[in-house]
């Protein structure tokens, strides 16, 4: 017991140092304007919700302008922040999130002791703390560490509920997922995928007490999003999570992802971004095909959807006439992904099987914004191969976990990876995107490195 306290207080102390040093060095992207435009948008609301307990970003108008895009989940956090340390305070917003950080890293190694006994906690925990990606955006006033941090929190009381079947366990799993889904709307239907499938995939799981759990975990899921079901119903006249943060802008963009390298298809957004003359901007894309030897109509094609659509919202000025834009745009989105996808199915597959799903799970590049264009190739090449290694060894501690009987484990560790996935494949893919279940990676890593039959015993 005192070499697992003294490990702890180690590990939380090695992620508290390596928060620090992502905030130095982030700190000049705080401020910009170009690097993380989710950035601007999440400080903006934090901002407002402090100093009016309004969420919107709209605070000077004289009517309510409801927000279409974001959940309130992450802005609560920040306006948490501001109004202990002031508003527009990120070094504030950044300390706290690599404390943040370091909870991560003990949830972690809790995981990983449920799952495989102490040896694998302590080196579960190590790792985490020693996993860029995750202080890396902790140093950023967007969602990814506050969703891992709620995320992780859920998993690890979902585990802990299903091993010793405890009813008040799977309502505050079934809480803690719906909390979850109102940081990353991406996560509203995981609570239920859980409370269907592991009774269906674990046998012990099946018992009428278990059963009782699950349904009250669906249950309690469901209750916690009906307040914020509700509030878009009254104001947007729909049921949804974000009106305009559907699903028809990932797809219209996985729709396009893969069809260029990534480099070249940023070249060719920043081109249709900034350049307003529609003639001129044909000439620069068609400059851009030769000077790449690649074909130009997909490009065009590439580049005036993406003008026509963010025009829907972009030229109101009125911000009620803007929020209405965002939610037609959406819709727009959608039918333009549908016809690129009728368009080349096959390839489209193929792209999203392959790129995607590499992009998804190993493109992860913890590098400033500024400095990522200029490091060399093999240097970008090399973090993806260590990512590869890393889901390689989470591979085998399933299989491990599996081999030694630890089912539910290997099922209950497994389930946040297939729905990330079966999730965000379809759309467009970031490495981020999978980031709120790498912690469950990391566990299920050092499983695969350290775990004996005798400690999970």
């Amino acid at each position: 017991m005192l070499i697992t306290r003294r490990s702890l207080i180690v590990i939380a102390l090695v992620a508290l140092a390596h928060a620090a040093l992502y905030i130095v060095y982030q700190q000049g992207e705080w401020q910009s304007t170009t690097a993380w435009t989710d950035q601007r948008g999440y400080q903006r609301l934090g901002e407002v919700l402090a100093t009016t307990g309004q969420f919107t970003r709209y605070a000077d108008t004289g009517t309510f302008v409801p927000e279409v895009i974001r959940t309130p989940g992450y802005p609560a956090f920040v306006a948490a922040i501001y109004l202990v340390f002031g508003v527009g305070n990120h070094m504030a917003v950044a300390v706290a999130q690599a404390f943040v950080f370091a909870a991560i890293c003990l949830m972690v190694f809790y995981l990983a002791r449920r799952a495989a006994g102490d040896r694998s906690a302590v080196v579960a925990g190590a790792m985490t703390a020693l996993y860029p990606p995750l202080p890396y955006f902790g140093s950023l006033i967007v969602t990814e560490l506050w969703t891992a941090f709620m995320a992780t929190a859920a998993i690890v009381i979902c585990l802990r509920a299903a091993q010793h079947v405890r009813r008040r366990d799977y309502v505050l799993a079934g809480a803690l997922f719906t909390a979850t889904t109102m940081v990353r709307p991406a996560f509203v239907l995981m609570p239920f995928f859980f409370a269907i499938a592991v009774p269906l995939l674990v046998k012990s799981q099946r018992t009428q007490a278990a059963l009782k759990g699950w349904a009250a975990l669906f249950v309690t899921a469901a209750l916690a999003l009906t307040p914020w079901l509700t509030y878009n119903y009254v104001n947007f006249g729909q049921l949804t999570l974000s009106p305009a943060g559907g699903i028809g802008r990932g797809l219209w963009e996985g729709s396009w992802q893969g069809r260029w390298n990534g480099r070249l298809q940023k070249e060719l957004t920043d081109l249709a971004d900034v350049t307003r003359d529609r003639g001129e901007l044909n000439r620069l894309v068609n400059e851009t095909a030769r000077r790449s030897g690649l074909p130009a109509a997909p490009m065009l094609q590439y580049v005036n959807e993406w003008r026509d659509i963010r025009a829907i919202w972009d030229t109101p000025t009125d911000p009620m006439e803007r929020v209405s834009g965002r939610v037609d745009a959406d819709r727009e989105y959608l039918r333009h992904a549908i016809a690129n996808m009728k368009a080349d199915p096959i390839g489209h597959l193929k792209r999203r099987l392959t790129i995607g799903a590499f992009v998804l799970w190993a493109a992860e590049v913890p590098i400033r914004y500024a400095d990522i264009n200029v490091m060399p190739n093999w240097f970008i090449r090399l973090l993806w191969f260590l990512q590869v290694v890393l889901l390689g060894a989470a591979a085998w501690g399933l299989v491990l976990l599996v081999k030694h009987d630890r089912w539910l484990e290997a099922v209950m560790l497994a389930l946040p990876i297939i729905y990330v996935t079966g999730v965000h494949l379809p759309l467009l893919c970031e490495a981020r995107q999978s980031l709120p279940v790498k912690p469950v990676v990391l566990a299920l890593a050092a499983i695969g490195l350290t775990f004996r039959r005798t400690e999970a015993s």
